[in-house]
C-alpha cells in the first residue's frame, strides 16, 4: 500500500479527538523549531501563522450554534482562539516570546489526549 492511500485511510477511520491532536502535534513542533533557531527567520512567521489559522478554525466551529461541546467549553476555545491571534501578532511583529503559544497547545494537546506525551 502507498504511503497516499495509508494517509487517506488513516484520516477516514482516525478518530476526530486525535486527528485534532496530531495536527497540535505538528504545528506545535513547528513552534519549538522556531524557538529553537532564534526565531528570526521566515520560518517563525509560517509556523505562527499556522498556528493562528488553526486557532480561528476552532474559534469559528466553536462559535456556531451547531457545535456539539458544551456551552462553557465552546466559549473557552473562543476566547483563546482571540487570544492567540492577538498574541501571534505580538510575536511576529514586536517578537514576544513565542512560549506562551507552544505552552496552550500542550495544554490542549493534554485535553484531547491525557495518555499521549504532548510535544
Amino acid at each position: 500500500m502507498s504511503l497516499n492511500a495509508y494517509q487517506r485511510t488513516l484520516k477516514n477511520t482516525e478518530n476526530p479527538r486525535n486527528t485534532e491532536y496530531r495536527l497540535f502535534a505538528e504545528i506545535t513542533r513547528d513552534l519549538l523549531e522556531a524557538q529553537q533557531r532564534g526565531m528570526v527567520d521566515g520560518k517563525l512567521v509560517e509556523a505562527v501563522d499556522r498556528n493562528r489559522k488553526l486557532w480561528i478554525a476552532l474559534g469559528t466551529d466553536c462559535a456556531s450554534d451547531d457545535n456539539l461541546l458544551p456551552k462553557e467549553t465552546r466559549a473557552a476555545i473562543v476566547s483563546l482562539s482571540i487570544w492567540v491571534q492577538k498574541y501571534s501578532r505580538e510575536v511576529t511583529r514586536k517578537g514576544e516570546d513565542i512560549a506562551a503559544l507552544i505552552d496552550v497547545n500542550r495544554n490542549i494537546m493534554k485535553g484531547l489526549n491525557p495518555n499521549a506525551t504532548a510535544v
